[in-house]
C-alpha cells in the first residue's frame, strides 16, 4: 500500500479567498473553483448547512428569515469559524470523490497582514476538516509564483494581488518578502462603493449581486475619454417611494463610484515603492509591477496605476488563478520552496 501513496497523492493547496475558494490537487491542477458562500438554517440552536459554493451564492440577498446565506471569510481571514470549517470540509469532500484512507497534507495561503490568531484559526479549521498537516504560505509569495515571476533570483519583483477582501502589495527577492503590506480594500469594497454611490446620487438601493454585475461589466478605474463611456440598465428599489425601478448607469458614474478604492490601491503601491531599498527599486523600474487577483480585471486599472507611479504595469495571464497555482507549485516543489511554507505556529 505504501508504494501507491505517491501515486494517488491527495495532497492539496487551497486558496481560501473572501470571494472564491480554489482547490489545487497535487499532480492534477486546479479542480475546484467555487464562491466562498455557505447557506444554512438554524435548527435547535445548531447550524445545519444547506448549500455551499455556487448553489449558496444564488441565495445571497434572497433568503427567507429561516435561512442565512453568508460568506464565512471577511478581508481574507475567517469571520465565522464553524461555517468556514464546514465549507472547507465540503470542498475537500467534493475533490475526494472516492474514500481514501490517507489524510491529505494541505497548504493554504493567508494574507500577509493576518495576525497569529487569524493564522491559527485557518490552520485549526483545515486540521479539523481532516488534514494530516496544514501549512501556510503568504499570499503575495503564492501570487508571484503563480504569475511566473522569478522570485528566487536576487532581483526585486513587485506583485500587487487584488482579491475580494484585501489587496496585498509586496516586493520579493531571493524567494522571500522584502516588504509587504496588506490593505483591506478589494473587490468587496468596490461593490460597496457602487452601492453607496447609487444610494447617494440616484436614491436607488441595489443588492451586492447587482453591484458586482455593474463592476464586472462596465467597471473602470478611470474616467472614459468621452466623459460617459458604455452604459448598463440596472434595477433596484427607489428609496423615495419604495417601489422597484430601472435606471441606466454610465461608465463615468461607475468610475466616480470606484474612485476611492482605486485611490487606496494606488496609495498602497506608492507606499511600497517608498519603503523599497534603492537597488530593488531600480529592478522594479526595469521589470515593472505585476497585477494579480480578480481586482486586476477592473477596466483600465493598469493605466490608472501607470499614471500614478510611472512604472510599467502588467496584468498576469491567469489572474484569477495565480494564488491557487502558486500555492499548488509550492506543494509540487516543496523541497525548493520549503522556506516559504510555515507548518507550525
Amino acid at each position: 500500500m505504501v508504494g501507491f501513496g505517491g501515486l494517488f497523492s491527495s495532497d492539496m493547496a487551497i486558496d481560501l479567498g473572501t470571494a472564491n475558494t480554489l482547490v489545487y490537487v497535487k499532480g492534477r491542477g486546479i479542480i475546484l473553483n467555487e464562491p466562498s458562500v455557505v447557506a444554512y438554517h438554524v435548527k435547535d440552536g445548531r447550524k445545519q448547512v444547506l448549500a455551499v459554493g455556487e448553489d449558496a451564492k444564488l441565495m445571497l440577498g434572497r433568503t427567507p428569515g429561516s435561512i442565512q446565506a453568508i460568506r464565512p471569510m471577511r478581508d481574507g481571514v475567517i469571520a465565522d469559524f464553524d461555517v468556514a470549517e464546514e465549507m472547507i470540509k465540503h470542498f475537500i469532500r467534493k475533490v475526494h470523490r472516492r474514500t481514501t484512507f490517507s489524510k491529505p497534507k494541505i497548504i493554504v495561503c493567508v494574507p500577509h497582514g493576518a495576525t497569529p490568531v487569524e493564522k491559527r484559526a485557518i490552520r485549526q479549521s483545515v486540521l479539523s476538516a481532516g488534514a494530516r498537516r496544514a501549512g501556510l504560505i503568504a499570499e503575495p509569495i503564492a501570487a508571484a509564483i503563480g504569475a511566473g515571476m522569478p522570485i528566487t533570483d536576487p532581483t526585486g519583483n513587485m506583485v500587487v494581488d487584488i482579491g475580494g477582501g484585501t489587496t496585498e502589495v509586496a516586493v520579493l527577492s531571493l524567494g522571500d518578502i522584502v516588504y509587504a503590506r496588506s490593505v483591506r480594500v478589494g473587490g468587496d469594497r468596490m461593490d460597496e462603493g457602487i452601492i453607496s454611490y447609487l444610494r447617494r446620487q440616484q436614491n436607488l438601493l441595489i443588492g451586492e449581486a447587482t453591484a458586482e454585475r455593474i463592476k464586472t461589466s462596465i467597471g473602470t478605474a478611470r474616467m472614459p475619454d468621452d466623459g460617459r463611456g458604455a452604459s448598463l440598465v440596472i434595477r433596484g428599489r427607489d428609496l423615495i417611494n419604495g417601489v422597484p425601478k430601472e435606471i441606466e448607469i454610465s461608465q463615468a458614474q461607475v468610475a466616480e463610484a470606484l474612485a476611492e478604492p482605486v485611490q487606496q490601491i494606488c496609495e498602497a503601491v506608492m507606499m511600497a515603492l517608498e519603503a523599497t531599498p534603492p537597488d530593488l527599486a531600480a529592478d522594479i523600474v526595469d521589470r515593472g509591477v505585476m497585477l494579480t487577483g480578480g481586482g486586476a480585471l477592473l477596466g483600465d486599472l493598469d493605466l490608472a496605476l501607470r499614471e500614478q507611479t510611472g512604472l510599467a504595469i502588467s496584468v498576469a495571464d491567469e489572474t484569477l488563478n495565480c494564488v491557487a497555482l502558486g500555492t499548488g507549485k509550492a506543494l509540487e516543489y516543496e523541497k525548493q520552496l520549503r522556506h516559504v511554507i510555515d507548518y507550525d505556529s
